[in-house]
């Protein structure tokens, strides 16, 4: 099973490219940073990286095809990967769905899947040929080219989904692999490993060559009860970006959460946090001792079909940045990257999905 590095690009630019750095020297697959506002840029931060790391792989996780075309975002791969000598790939998606409404962007009316798809061969034209001549629904290009060229003979596409079906589907069905964000429970994961099977099934692909993630904010620590309370500052601030299937898939009545998002909506950190339960934070992250990861990802994450967990490690200096709370007892980034190292990946080096939950 892989393990790959997802952070938040909020710490110092330079410690998260140190980050990086460590996590190549641990051995962690890849390094995967969200393309939002909300943070500092994670391209310009992975392609620092790339010059100081040897082995791991650099991608968002995911960027977006609404707010970014999607031949800019190939001549930014392929420059990112001939800076990291062929370790470029890209996780693509329609974006965060609340920063989506902050620019005033309906995704309902984007056309969502139509446009996955379209940006989809538009992403792979460019990589492949360095040019395009396009007339579709959303993009449309004339004699359009770039000097920006991969070093990968084909740089992996992946599909970047929460909601389902049909993103995990399609992504089955033309991709390289499926992330799922926010994905924690058995339902959620096996719920979309299938779909991804019905869409590769339908393509006449194998899905078990296809690359299955599951990305979680994930705190490891000694202490398990310090660890949970770190992640409940950002359960208290994501929960409105997740879908309500999504949330009910994980045994989260969507309702139950308003006094949660009013609170957010108010200004109100302190009160978002006081009324998320600790029986929320444990629903929707990975938070705790080294033991209860091992049971964790045993339990609900290798049965339910994925073959790769991206761990998003919320520490101290995110906590504080966000809220101004001081949380002790729970390592630094780097800390909780050298625990995932000597604690998590050796249980795992061999493990395969082996799925058994159905539709």
């Amino acid at each position: 099973m892989r393990f790959s590095f997802a952070p938040l690009p909020v710490h110092p630019a330079a410690q998260t490219v140190d980050s990086i750095v460590l996590a190549d020297e641990l051995g962690f697959y890849g390094a995967y940073f969200p393309d939002e506002t909300y943070h500092k840029d994670g391209w310009l931060t992975a392609a620092v990286a790339a010059t100081r790391t040897r082995r791991i792989r650099l991608a968002p996780c995911s960027t977006h095809v609404i707010l970014k075309d999607p031949t800019i975002l190939a001549q930014t791969i392929a420059t990112l990967d001939e800076l990291s000598d062929g370790r470029a790939e890209a996780v693509f998606a329609i974006g965060n769905i609340a920063m989506l409404g902050q620019y005033g962007v309906d995704w309902k009316a984007a056309g969502s899947l139509r446009r996955l798809r379209e940006a989809h061969h538009v992403l792979r034209t460019m990589l492949d040929e360095g040019s395009i001549d396009f007339e579709g629904e959303f993009y449309r290009y004339q004699h359009l080219g770039t000097a920006a060229r991969p070093v990968q003979e084909r740089v992996p596409l992946k599909i970047g989904a929460m909601r389902g079906p049909g993103s995990f589907e399609l992504a089955g069905e033309i991709a390289d692999g499926m992330h799922q964000g926010c994905a924690c429970s058995f339902e959620a994961i096996a719920y979309a490993t299938e779909h991804v099977r019905v869409g590769a099934e339908r393509a006449g692909r194998n899905a078990d060559e296809l690359d299955i993630a599951a990305w979680m904010f994930a705190t490891i620590a000694p202490d398990s009860g310090a660890a949970r309370e770190a992640v409940r500052t950002v359960v208290a601030l994501y929960v409105n970006a997740l879908p309500h299937e999504h949330l009910r898939r994980h045994g989260v009545d969507p309702a139950s959460l308003q006094p949660i998002i009013a609170a957010v909506d108010a200004g109100d950190l302190a009160r978002a946090i006081e009324l998320t339960p600790l029986e929320l934070v444990d629903k929707l992250a990975l938070a705790g001792s080294p033991e209860e990861w091992l049971a964790r990802i045993e339990n609900d994450v290798i049965p339910a079909g994925a073959n790769h967990l991206l761990v998003c490690p919320i520490d101290p200096f995110l906590v504080e940045a966000w809220s101004g709370r001081r949380i002790e007892g729970v390592p630094d980034q780097a800390g909780q990257l050298r625990l995932v190292h000597e604690h998590v990946m050796p249980a795992f080096a061999d493990a395969r999905p082996h799925l058994t939950a159905t539709t």
